[in-house]
């Protein structure tokens, strides 16, 4: 079957999702191609069936497949309907004169899912929380990770398998995997994690155009296209938290309103590193009015774009390591966010504000107000408000907590 559909820009300022509807007989599997001229539009690809949800590859892909026992990566396998499915487009870029679509929907598929590319085999690395001793509370210990990342689930360019050994060469406790708008990947992370011998912990980085938030936790697919409101009634009711990401972040920063505010933000992002004396996020909390519990974000892709898993870390205490026990430890907090596992830490333990490692560093407070730090293991007196941050002399960001 082909259907071709002409788009113009009147039909993104109607809706920034197009819906292409298509009838699917009895098969065991249907296959997608998408074609259009690249050089002019930006068409996202997802797919809907007839009872609810069964993929999105955003940009990443301009094929994919669904077979009742696989799927294409960022799709989910099952039972085929029978009845009416449709394709969803969205529509991120249209030229002024419009673009031509081309769908050619194919059932059963003509080709196979595609092949996951070979993986290193598990090196047997020692994580942070084994490698540095911090300060904890009685029976709990610190693990470090990364709240933030992506795999071919989406627009990452490695498997869940060579994510999981690249974050645990890098020392990491803890992954939470943040593909865009699928959950696709969910069934696969605790059986990689514990190949790996790293945590991998479920998210879905719900996307759009005025801005991103991560879901955290064995939650359902959260719809994009619904209004934020939604989609933090939705992951709080399945036991999940929601964090605003990158708010402050060129072309995707957070736009929406909110009728109530989650509880999280990603306060140190990737986007950070090229400038640590960048204060717009500063001016985000003051303008966001409510306390948040800080996360930190490397939102890693692809490894040739320079910059590791867990850069920034986030670290948290917790008894269980877990992705159960740091989910749960991640959801109430206190985190404590630095610039690698081996760098310099503000910690909350027992009520006690500690600098670790820090000798030489500027404490500042939400306030403004500036402290040198002396020692390499500091407690603080706290007099100001929070979030806290250290900073070297030159203003560059180093670590942060509330």
């Amino acid at each position: 079957m082909r259907i071709s559909r002409a788009l113009t820009p009147d039909d993104r300022a109607g809706s920034l999702y197009f819906d292409v509807p298509f009838e699917v007989g009895r098969c065991e599997s249907l296959e997608v191609l998408l074609d259009y001229d690249t050089s002019r539009a930006v068409i996202d690809l997802g797919c809907m069936g007839p009872d609810g949800w069964r993929g999105w590859s955003g940009g990443a892909k301009k094929r994919f497949v669904i077979g009742r026992t696989a799927a294409s990566t960022g799709y989910c396998p099952g039972e085929l309907e029978t009845g009416v499915w449709k394709v969803v487009l969205g529509l991120h870029q249209i030229p002024a004169e419009g673009v031509t679509v081309e769908l050619t929907i194919n059932t059963p598929a003509t080709g196979a899912v595609e092949a996951e590319p070979p993986a290193p085999a598990p090196a047997g690395t020692v994580p942070a929380s084994r490698r540095r001793t911090l300060p904890a509370a009685a029976g709990m210990r610190w693990l470090a990770g990364d709240c933030h990342a992506h795999s071919l689930h989406s627009d990452g360019s490695l498997s869940l398998r060579q994510l999981a050994g690249e974050a645990a060469r890098n020392g990491l406790d803890f992954l939470a995997v943040t593909d865009h708008n699928t959950v696709s990947h969910h069934p696969h992370l605790q059986g990689v994690g514990n190949e790996y011998g790293i945590a991998l912990l479920p998210g879905q980085e719900v996307t759009t155009v005025r801005g991103h938030a991560n879901a955290y936790g064995r939650i359902n697919w959260v719809d994009f296209r619904d209004h934020p409101d939604a989609w933090l009634d939705q992951v709080e009711g399945d036991g999940g938290f929601l964090s605003i990401n990158h708010p402050v972040a060129t072309d995707c920063s957070w736009q929406w309103q909110l009728s109530r505010k989650p509880t999280h933000a990603e306060i140190m992002h990737e986007t950070w590193l090229p400038n640590r004396r960048d204060t717009s996020i500063w001016a985000w909390l003051s303008a966001w009015g409510e306390p948040v519990i800080p996360l930190g974000g490397g939102d890693f892709h692809r490894p040739e774009d320079g910059h590791p898993t867990g850069l920034p870390t986030t670290w948290v205490q917790s008894a269980d390591p877990s992705e159960e026990g740091l989910l749960a430890a991640l959801k109430t907090g206190p985190t404590a966010l630095s610039m690698g596992i081996d760098a310099p830490l503000l910690l909350r333990v027992d009520g006690e504000l500690l600098a670790i490692d820090a000798e030489g560093a500027i404490l500042v407070d939400f306030e403004g107000r500036r402290q040198l730090i002396r020692d390499p293991y500091a407690a603080i007196d706290a007099q100001g408000a929070g979030p806290y941050r250290l900073e070297t002399s030159d203003r560059r960001i180093l670590a942060l907590t509330t």
